[in-house]
């Protein structure tokens, strides 16, 4: 690790006047850029220390609604009555992220923003497209843990788990920077990197996420986490589904399906939610869901058991859905 200087950020306008120098970056609760400082695969000269800005750590019920700061850490947002409550996707894929250690130091919007887990990409011996490089290490490479959905020229997978059950749940995101505040949905902070983009989101180096904001869910809605680790607990995800959903006669009258680990970008299931809405739910109906989220898969030499896996927790995910609406 290079030697940098450390600088506390008084307020939000500062830190986004002192991130405008490219020199300078951002650091929140650490867990992901001490990796990459330690690897020298960044090498700033200043870290600015985001948490001394108090306002971005309010997590706020409004009208059964949820307001969160980016600055939130993610045990305080497990440990929320309000989420427990009225949002159990959140309160399961926030649980399963990580170690209560690592939990207690990350924060929402670092999580929402982090680097991929790549191998190639966290390995400094390997000059990877995503760094700069020539080549994608991992479509001739070790591929078991890589993209089978949306990858052109990277094949890394996002890592998060939070940023499939928020975009579950339609999130919006307040993103600040030097031109202003500006709303947009989560889903849209997510880019697949091309030849012109080497990055995984449309932030720029002096913007910020500053909160996150999820509406009430229709009533009657269920939502559900479900994610396939190479280890009981405490890994990223090999496959991960986030369902929100609700019934009306019987019937799905709204469906959203976000795959994690699939994908350089978490991977809406469009065409499986047509699929679903407005039907009952059956065997040959869940067959269709899961056939069309991996219809245009392109896995790679190790890793096309995650296209069975995608299929099998699809099918997991909506047969409980449809267990606890009922029940309930």
């Amino acid at each position: 690790m290079r030697n940098f200087v450390h600088i506390d950020a008084p307020d939000l306008a500062t830190a986004i006047r002192l991130l405008s120098d490219p020199k300078t970056e951002a650091l929140a609760g650490g867990t992901d850029l001490l990796g990459e400082l330690k690897r020298r695969i960044r090498s700033p000269e200043r870290l600015l220390n985001l948490k001394t800005i108090r306002e971005g750590r309010k997590i706020s019920p409004d009208n059964e609604a949820l307001r969160i700061g980016a600055l939130s850490s993610l045990s305080q947002l497990e440990d929320h009555p309000f989420a427990a409550e009225h949002l159990p996707i959140l309160s399961q894929a926030v649980s399963l992220v990580a170690t209560p250690q690592l939990r207690n130091m990350g924060t929402l919007g670092g999580n929402l923003s982090q680097h991929p887990r790549c191998w190639y990409y966290r390995n400094p011996l390997f000059p990877c497209w995503l760094k700069g490089g020539e080549e994608c290490f991992a479509v001739n490479g070790e591929n078991k843990h890589h993209a089978i959905l949306g990858a052109e020229i990277c094949h890394a997978v996002h890592p998060s788990d939070l940023a499939p059950a928020l975009i579950a749940l339609d999130a919006t995101i307040q993103i600040q920077g030097p031109d202003g505040n500006r709303s947009i949905p989560l889903e849209e902070l997510y880019r697949n990197p091309g030849k012109d983009r080497r990055v995984m989101t449309i932030l720029m180096p002096n913007e910020l996420i500053t909160e996150v904001f999820i509406p009430n869910p229709a009533k009657g809605s269920q939502g559900l986490y479900l994610k396939a680790m190479e280890r009981r607990a405490w890994s990223f995800a090999l496959v991960s589904v986030a369902a929100q959903a609700s019934f009306e006669g019987g019937r799905i009258a709204d469906m959203r399906l976000v795959l994690g680990g699939v994908s350089p970008i978490p991977w809406r299931a469009r065409e499986s939610e047509k699929i679903l809405r407005g039907q009952r739910l059956s065997e040959d109906l869940v067959r269709q869901a899961a056939d069309a989220a991996v219809s245009s898969a392109r896995p790679l030499k190790d890793n096309a058991y995650k296209v069975q896996l995608v299929k099998g927790l699809i099918g997991k995910a909506l047969e409980a859905l449809v267990s606890r609406t009922y029940e309930g």
